[in-house]
C-alpha cells in the first residue's frame, strides 16, 4: 500500500449495568470522522466534504460510511444536523458540551451561500418574545435566517460606488 494507511474496523465490548457484555461497534473510521469534525468545531461540513478530506489524505472513507457515522453522532448528541434550503445535502457541526443545548442561530447568505452561526445579539430575546407574545416555541436548531453576509453587502456597496 505505498505510503497509504487504511483505516479499518475494530470491536469494542462494554459491560452493561448487570455485568453482561454489550457489543457496540466503534470503528477507526468512525473515530476518524469524529476527530475530523472536532477540528472543524464551529464550522458546518457535509458528508461529501469529509469523505473528500480523507480521500485527499490517502485514507479514503466511503461517503455512506461517513454519513452513517454522522447520523450516529447526531443521535448521541455529539453533532448537529442542519438541512438548509439551496444546499446539496445536510450540513453537520460538532457540538462540544457547551453547545449541546443548541442555542445558536444560523444565518444563510443568499448571495454567496455562506452559513454563519451566532449565539448573541437580539435573537435570543426575540425568541423569548415570540414565546411570550404568541405561545410559540422556536426550535433554534432548525431556524435559519436568510439575507446577505457582510462581505456580500460590502461588495454590493463597492460596486454601486464604482458605477
Amino acid at each position: 500500500m505505498s505510503g497509504k494507511t487504511k483505516i479499518g474496523a475494530g470491536r469494542n465490548e462494554k459491560a452493561d449495568a448487570a455485568g453482561g457484555r454489550v457489543g457496540t461497534y466503534t470503528t477507526r473510521q468512525g473515530e476518524a470522522v469524529l476527530d475530523y469534525l472536532r477540528t472543524k468545531a464551529g464550522e458546518h461540513v457535509t458528508a461529501a466534504e469529509i469523505a473528500e478530506h480523507f480521500r485527499e489524505r490517502g485514507t479514503p472513507i466511503g461517503r455512506a460510511t461517513v454519513y452513517r457515522r454522522l447520523e450516529r453522532l447526531v443521535s448521541e448528541g455529539k453533532a448537529a444536523k442542519y438541512s438548509v434550503e439551496g444546499t446539496d445535502g445536510a450540513c453537520f457541526e460538532f457540538l462540544d458540551c457547551r453547545d449541546r443545548a443548541g442555542k445558536h442561530f444560523h444565518l444563510k447568505c443568499e448571495e454567496c451561500g455562506k452559513l454563519v452561526h451566532t449565539d448573541g445579539g437580539l435573537l435570543p430575546s426575540a425568541v423569548g418574545e415570540i414565546l411570550r407574545e404568541y405561545g410559540f416555541a422556536v426550535d433554534v436548531a432548525k431556524t435559519v435566517l436568510y439575507g446577505k453576509c457582510g462581505d456580500c453587502v460590502n461588495s454590493a456597496r463597492r460596486q454601486s460606488v464604482e458605477k
